[in-house]
């Protein structure tokens, strides 16, 4: 009804008197009745609904796939386990997960107008759980206790793995074995020095040898490699280094090693072939065994950004893969029985997948193999059914796969880079600015070659800039003209190495492999070349200094949120990945280096420009982590070069100015025994003294006293003075298994009953004062 004048018409007048009535029965916001309204449980809920009506807004106009979020649930699990200290913790984790799932079903049916808050708040949590869980129940399942303290004598155990490694003469043994006066079965991994030295040597095999036996080592340095973590899931007890000749007590059965065996006679018929130089690398692309490689063409590689070349893992697998897809469609077609009849991607997919899990088997079926053969059988199963073969969906399901089989693979550089280099991949071909570049147009040859190479290298750099952080945070260095070589490298490798030394296999059978030999060594040589050239160039590699996790995880936070969401959104993940890199980037070296033992220190000259070392006996283990973790990039000095260092043979004192303060450091560097009452006194007047051995309760530096005691609690040190921060390997460790208490020592002191000052000590005078003397710290 439609009235003007309401006054006119009855039935008007009415309805509005009514119509006046409902609105004046409504009590203004000032009536009594209406207070409860403006309490704080009614705004907030307001305010809720309100914010969940955006946020499934949003969600269901950003069509986005929620299978990537599933498997980005998943490993958020097993991360936090790692990160998170003790059982208490993981227990308190999943039980709170399992409260949020038990709330959000207990809720699900008042959710009905938010359908993806609702399945987020469902199934989200479970994921988490169960990546927490998986995580645990594989480190019970499969972690080994390392032993106890250092063993040394003879031991006999049954051979499980031989690896040649030529390049750094030696080979290494996995062997299974009886715990000295534990009677537990171990593994335990043994160097035999000298090339060659277990040639005679296959798995299944009994020996006896002389060795001593050390528990994996726990990070040297926060920040280091954890080689302790590795080892408890390898279910490796013990490591050492055999004394003199193994010898061999009962040789293994006829059905033992069988794939181990030809491994080996094919590495070393390879090497026969093609010589020792090229060998290697040409045995790491086919049975992915890198032992041969020099530590020239290692580092050349690695400092180049081809290094992920020598692991046999997506490139190479996908080439083989491929490979063998097209050659079984292409001699099919010359068939048209079998065209007309039978779906040749079906039988093509087949043929590259069984080439896939036998080229993985034969590589030694490590986990960047395997986990290249799930993707692999993936795409050909998506080939197979006309679906889309790279996709986010294809993607998240291999990670999740990987997940299941190897959780803890989510925590190492070869996962993380893998993944990110597909991922990036992907985020850049599905890109609609992308597709529009690469689309079909009326040109020449030319042209098209030239839009798809420009593509090649815009791919390349931006996988280098997604991986680059990734490396930089687990190596502490990185390749800075990777997308450059990659690019004449991919190729090389892919379309004339891998294919030639195929050849060259197969022609060996009849004894014409010569010829494609003497190729193969060519194209080999002229990528080491690349690699070298490359890696000799200025600022060719960046180093990075041991950093904190934070950076890092919003780094990766920002690269999973530009990845996996589409639209303008997935901008946002630009500026947390950004800011995560340049953390990482500007992230200051500590001061000062300790390690575990006490042995090992270094310091960092103001400006990160050189490392001083207390002892520089060449290159090893321990001086490799003191440079990397240091970020430098060239050879250490000795700490007697310090300016204004005063050393003699038992302790160094030195001065190092931060933030205009001055901190005086003492470091024990002998192994006599020295007064207490000396001691006692050089410790008041240091900020910091450090020493391998065990200090007496007399020594009372201003700031720090870092003993063999206090360092079996904490592990390696870094110090940052400008901010008084001291970081330890203990705090990184938490109370997991693989965590190793350390055992009780027999305490050998620093002091003695010699008369003599620790001034008057074998003391080397420089310019008439010794280590004692100067001015007091401030």
């Amino acid at each position: 009804m439609h009235c003007r004048l309401p006054s006119s018409r009855p039935s008007c007048l009415l309805a509005a008197m009514g119509t006046h009535a409902a609105i004046s029965e409504i009590q203004p916001p000032e009536a009594s009745g209406a207070a409860a309204l403006q309490h704080g449980p009614w705004t907030a809920q307001r305010l809720l609904s309100r914010l969940l009506a955006v946020v499934e807004r949003f969600l269901s106009q950003a069509g986005f796939e929620q299978g990537p979020w599933v498997a980005v649930a998943f490993a958020t699990g097993i991360i936090t386990w790692f990160v998170l200290p003790s059982a208490a913790w993981w227990a308190g984790l999943c039980a709170s997960l399992v409260v949020v799932f038990a709330i959000a079903h207990a809720w699900f049916p008042r959710l009905e107008a938010y359908p993806h808050i609702a399945r987020a708040l469902v199934v989200l949590p479970l994921l988490v759980g169960a990546g927490c869980l998986v995580i645990w129940t594989r480190s019970e399942l499969v972690g080994e206790p390392a032993i106890e303290r250092p063993l040394s004598g003879v031991f006999r155990g049954r051979v499980l793995g031989v690896e040649p490694q030529p390049a750094l003469e030696r080979d290494r043994l996995t062997v299974a074995m009886h715990e000295p006066g534990g009677g537990r079965t171990i593994k335990v991994r043994v160097n035999v020095p000298g090339a060659g030295a277990a040639a005679a040597i296959h798995d299944g095999d009994v020996v006896e040898f002389r060795a001593r036996l050390m528990p994996p080592a726990p990070p040297m340095l926060p920040g280091a490699y954890d080689f302790a973590r590795t080892a408890w899931f390898n279910g490796i007890a013990a490591t050492g280094s055999a004394i003199g000749e193994v010898r061999m007590i009962e040789g293994r059965g006829a059905d033992e090693g069988v794939l181990s065996g030809l491994r080996r006679s094919l590495t070393a018929h390879i090497q026969t072939r093609i010589g020792p130089e090229a060998g290697g690398i040409a045995a790491a692309f086919v049975t992915g065994d890198r032992g041969g490689i020099s530590k020239a063409d290692a580092a050349a590689m690695r400092d180049s950004g081809l290094a992920h070349l020598l692991s046999i893992s997506g490139l190479h697998v996908s080439a083989m893969v491929g490979a063998v897809y097209v050659v079984v469609v292409r001699l099919l077609v010359l068939f048209p029985w079998v065209a007309l009849r039978f779906r040749l991607p079906v039988i093509a997919a087949g043929a590259g997948a069984l080439a896939g899990v036998a080229y993985t088997l034969l590589s030694g079926s490590e986990v960047p193999t395997v986990r290249s053969c799930i993707g692999s059988l993936l795409v050909l199963a998506a080939l197979a059914l006309g679906r889309e073969p790279l996709s986010l969906r294809m993607l998240a399901t291999a990670a999740f796969c990987v997940m299941l089989l190897w959780p803890e693979a989510v925590m190492g550089p070869s996962f993380q880079m893998s993944f990110g280099a597909v991922l990036a991949l992907v985020a850049i071909s599905t890109a609609e600015p992308v597709r529009r570049f690469l689309g079909p147009r009326d040109e020449s040859l030319g042209g098209r070659a030239l839009r798809h190479l420009g593509m090649l290298l815009v791919t390349g750099a931006v996988i280098d800039l997604a991986l680059m952080p990734i490396g930089l945070y687990h190596f502490h260095r990185a390749g800075v003209y990777g997308a450059l070589a990659n690019v004449l490298a991919i190729p090389l490798s892919t379309f004339i190495v891998m294919p030639l030394l195929a050849l060259a296999l197969m022609f060996d059978v009849v004894g014409l492999g010569a010829p494609f030999w003497w190729l193969a060594g060519l194209s080999i040589d002229l990528l080491t070349d690349l690699a070298h050239w490359f890696a000799s160039r200025p600022g060719a590699v960046k180093v990075l200094p041991g950093t904190g996790a934070g950076a890092f995880l919003l780094f990766v936070a920002g690269g999973l949120w530009l990845g996996l969401w589409t639209g303008r959104i997935r901008w946002l993940g630009l500026i947390a990945a950004t800011t995560g890199a340049a953390l990482l980037a500007m992230a200051p070296p500590a001061d000062v280096l300790i390690s575990g033992d006490g042995r090992h220190v270094g310091i960092v000259e103001n400006g990160g420009e050189k490392l001083f070392l207390l002892r520089d006996g060449g290159e090893g283990y321990a001086r490799d982590n003191l440079i990397e973790l240091a970020g430098m990039d060239g050879a250490p000095t000795s700490i007697e070069k310090w300016p204004g260092a005063l050393c003699n043979r038992d302790f160094c004192m030195l001065t190092v100015m931060r933030a205009d303060k001055a901190w005086r450091l003492l470091i024990s560097r002998g192994r006599d025994a020295v007064p207490e009452r000396g001691l006692a006194a050089s410790c008041e007047r240091s900020d910091i003294v450090i020493s391998d051995r065990w200090l007496p309760r007399s020594c009372h530096p201003r700031w720090l006293k870092a003993d063999r005691d206090s360092l079996g609690r904490t592990g390696g040190l870094a110090l940052y003075l400008s901010s008084h921060r001291i970081v330890t390997v203990t705090e990184t460790q938490g109370e997991h298994d693989w965590r190793r208490e350390p055992p009780s020592r027999n305490r050998r002191p620093f002091t003695g009953t010699n008369p003599s000052s620790v001034n008057e000590s074998r003391t080397n005078k420089v310019g008439g004062k010794t280590p004692q003397d100067g001015d007091r710290a401030p």
